[in-house]
């Protein structure tokens, strides 16, 4: 299902019990993290038992289903197909065994099995959790884990929580806000409707994105800082050059696509803000990987990723952001295709928006919000000396995490964008 991910919600089964199977059939749709997937089946056989049904959310590694074939018993999880080696004989265990077994809880067992390895192993989830609740890896070793081999999930550290005896850390700086021993919790006043008021429940992805805001703010201090630039030769050689370039590359020429060149070129000089955060260690990618917000049409928003957007020329950019969008409104990206981010970009100004403060898209450490184009007033310099024109500018606002990024490494990068949007080389070719 792809890093960072432990849960997943099964919205259909696409066979029944009885049905047979050929390897790769898809036998189930999924949806995780926004994205709709489906699950192939490993093997050939026949689909004998649905351990877990539609609506339910089983977590990664845990037993959904089996599948008899020739050679036995399959079982279809997430990660691993034989991790339960040694448990299977030729009679097929019931739901309940096969759950409980899934989800690391101690079962009696039968003389001569394997039992699976219990090293030590934290998901990004849990990690980040811990961070925020100021749960050092010493502490996390001595959470007993309930999940596949042991791990340790959300859950146990939860629990974890609430039994926690105070005790003093040196690893404060990462927490939010909240106190991790403080387990009272601030008093939400109730809202009540009024009349004709109409209530509806958020759907899977708004959920989704209102836990990831919340996170954000809670780990992240966010800062913004702001810019104005003449973008005016360069939204020329866009009037001149967009019927070329859609004959050419067969999609429309928007500024997005050179947005996106101009930060991916300031990122190969700023490293530093092309980073993410673990615990006390900074991790610089080496990938410049660009998220690109978009709004869908039922309201909710999603950030497809261009890979390595500094190898692009100007044409591919344009390519993959128009293939990105249409298919994320039809809702048709697989989940590597919003995963994997470095950066991201919003653009704003579409809705005439002048500028804004966007929420950093974690575990990323900036975010760049692109606001309207205005003509105004602008001070220019002739060989007479300064004059004023009417110029095309737009409001750059970049929100970065304090807490690796300072003022003057985001105000400097946001200052070369600015630089390479004011002296687009105009005698390029479309």
């Amino acid at each position: 299902m792809g890093e960072g991910i432990i849960e997943a919600t099964i919205t259909r089964w696409l066979v029944s019990p009885g049905d047979k199977v050929a390897l790769d059939q898809p036998l189930l749709e999924v949806a995780t993290d926004k994205v709709d997937s489906e699950i192939p089946s490993p093997v050939e056989g026949t689909l004998s038992r649905l351990v877990y049904n539609e609506g339910e959310i089983p977590k990664v590694g845990e037993v959904i289903a089996i599948i008899e074939t020739g050679n036995g018993v399959s079982l279809l999880n997430g990660e691993m197909e034989d991790i339960f080696t040694g448990l299977i004989s030729e009679e097929v265990p019931d739901e309940t065994f096969l759950k409980q077994a899934a989800q690391g809880i101690e079962i009696p067992m039968p003389e001569g099995t394997i039992t699976p390895h219990t090293e030590l192993f934290v998901s990004p989830l849990v990690r980040m959790l811990a961070r925020q609740r100021g749960i050092s890896l010493r502490e996390l070793g001595e959470i007993r884990g309930t999940g596949m081999d042991g791990r340790v999930t959300r859950d146990d550290v939860n629990q974890y929580l609430i039994h926690r005896k105070p005790r003093e850390s040196t690893e404060r700086f990462l927490l939010p806000l909240e106190h991790p021993d403080d387990q009272q919790k601030t008093a939400i006043p109730e809202i009540m409707p009024e009349p004709g008021d109409e209530t509806v429940e958020m759907d899977r992805m708004r959920k989704i994105i209102a836990g990831n805001m919340i996170r954000s703010k809670r780990v992240s201090p966010h800062v913004t800082s702001f810019l104005e630039a003449d973008i005016t030769a360069l939204a020329e050689w866009r009037n001149r050059h967009k019927e070329i370039f859609l004959e050419k590359e067969k999609v429309k020429l928007t500024f997005t696509p050179i947005f996106v060149e101009a930060v991916a070129m300031a990122l190969k000089e700023f490293p530093k803000i092309n980073v993410s955060l673990a615990g006390e260690n900074i991790i610089i990618r080496k990938n410049i990987n660009i998220g690109i917000a978009t709004a869908l049409p039922n309201g909710n928003l999603i950030v497809p990723v261009i890979k390595n957007a500094d190898r692009e020329n100007l044409g591919g950019l344009a390519r993959k952001i128009t293939d990105l969008a249409e298919r994320a409104r039809k809702n048709s990206l697989v989940l590597n295709e919003i995963r994997g981010g470095t950066f991201t970009i919003t653009n704003i100004g579409q809705y005439n928006n002048l500028t804004g403060t966007p929420i950093i898209n974690q575990p990323e450490s900036a975010i760049l919000a692109i606001g309207t184009m205005i003509k105004k007033p602008w001070a220019v310099e002739t060989p007479e000396g300064y004059g004023i024109a009417v110029r095309d500018i737009t409001m750059l606002s970049l929100t970065y995490d304090h807490r690796v990024i300072d003022g003057a490494l985001g105000g400097g990068f946001l200052s070369r964008i600015a630089w390479y949007l004011e002296h687009f080389d105009t005698r390029r070719e479309a």
